[in-house]
């Protein structure tokens, strides 16, 4: 990324922040302006909240350790909750504002609305805080998605193949290696014959990664024919060499714009991310071109990180697109966005008799939650008749 662009993309971020923060502070503030003692409190843990992501950042540049872990986890927590308390204060404004010219409000808000405030101060942080916690044990409890395809390829012999997808595990500071161990456990016990990893396995800094040794995780995953992953947009963010050199020197085959041809079975086509551009400043192959190194006789399976250009998928001989990236918003509302963005958020559609399918992902991505959607293994069984 040529660094104007980055210095105005962090200045638009920090902008963004610093008005969310401020709003929820303020109306904060007022809602504790009878209460001098609770004022006395609420402005340096206010600020502690705010300003631990940030903290994070500043002390990772310069080394990895549990002071910046603890302030990592503060800020990527706070970074949910500022959004429900930023929606929370939205809407008490608008209700505010109805009731200046329509009395809406009840007699035992008006009665008292100082002591209302504050009540609902209160409230507010409960309601949030249950969010978070609901958010943190879905996030870590991921779900068995099974699925089941049937492909029809006259020219190449009937096989069923046991496939095990999982897409954005993000290994990171904020892994826990147990958590990821009850993981592979659990991936290990379909018995693939392949697993496919969907981009975004490292979450970053590979750093952290290395000295904290995640990838001893990864030698633990078992399937007949391998283990094959793609680039995501966060290998390319943190470097993508130093992630697909660790990511191959522990038994994991990383398809960048090539095909491979799995136990005389079926091709798997494995994409470089579409950030590749971005990053590096080079081209991924055309889709047109990687196709002429496979035999579409046989099933055609797809690795593309990103569920974007899904037209291009049509018409080729495609049988099967398996992506992840957009985590479904990974805690409401964002869900509503990438719906906006995105053809497929989550799920299985047919486009045009080619299989698309995008996962919500393992892992996270900032906060470490999940809410309005799971975190998944994803069991695919694909017939060819």
């Amino acid at each position: 990324m040529k660094s104007s662009s980055f210095i105005i993309f962090i200045s638009i971020v920090l902008t963004i922040y610093g008005f969310g923060n401020f709003y929820v502070f303020y109306h904060g503030l007022q809602s504790l302006s009878n209460y001098g003692w609770l004022k006395t409190v609420y402005i340096p843990v206010f600020l502690f909240f705010s300003i631990s992501y940030i903290a994070a950042r500043v002390l990772q540049s310069y080394q990895h350790n549990g002071i910046s872990d603890f302030f990592l986890l503060t800020g990527s927590f706070w970074l949910a909750a500022l959004l429900y308390f930023f929606l929370i204060c939205i809407g008490l404004d608008i209700l505010r504002g109805i009731h200046h010219f329509v009395n809406i409000y009840p007699s035992y808000i008006t009665f008292n609305y100082e002591k209302s405030k504050m009540v609902f101060f209160f409230a507010s942080i409960v309601l949030v805080s249950s969010l978070l916690i609901y958010g943190y044990i879905n996030a870590k409890n991921p779900v068995l998605n099974k699925i089941d395809l049937t492909f029809n390829k006259e020219n190449s012999k009937s096989t069923t193949i046991n496939a095990v997808v999982v897409s954005d595990i993000h290994l990171g500071p904020l892994s826990c290696g147990k958590w990821f161990d009850e993981v592979v456990e659990r991936i290990n016990a379909l018995n693939p014959d392949v697993i496919l990893l969907a981009g975004d396995v490292i979450d970053e800094d590979i750093k952290p990664v290395i000295e904290r040794n995640l990838g001893e995780h990864l030698l633990n995953l078992k399937a007949k024919y391998g283990v094959f992953a793609i680039t995501g947009n966060h290998e390319f963010i943190g470097g993508v060499g130093p992630a697909v050199k660790y990511l191959q020197e522990h038994n994991i085959t990383v398809l960048r714009d090539t095909s491979v041809l799995v136990n005389n079975q079926f091709y798997l086509i494995g994409r470089d991310d579409r950030e590749i551009d971005r990053f590096s400043g080079k081209q991924r192959k055309p889709l047109d071109e990687l196709m002429k190194e496979v035999d579409n006789k046989y099933p055609v399976i797809v690795l593309n990180h990103q569920p974007t250009k899904l037209d291009e998928l049509v018409g080729k001989g495609i049988d099967l697109s398996i992506s992840g990236h957009t985590h479904h918003g990974q805690f409401f509302p964002n869900n509503l966005i990438t719906k906006m963005i995105y053809e497929v958020s989550r799920g299985l559609i047919n486009k045009s008799g080619t299989w698309v399918f995008v996962s919500t992902g393992l892992g996270t991505w900032g906060p470490p939650i999940r809410i309005g959607n799971h975190p998944e293994i994803v069991n695919l069984i694909i017939n060819n008749n």
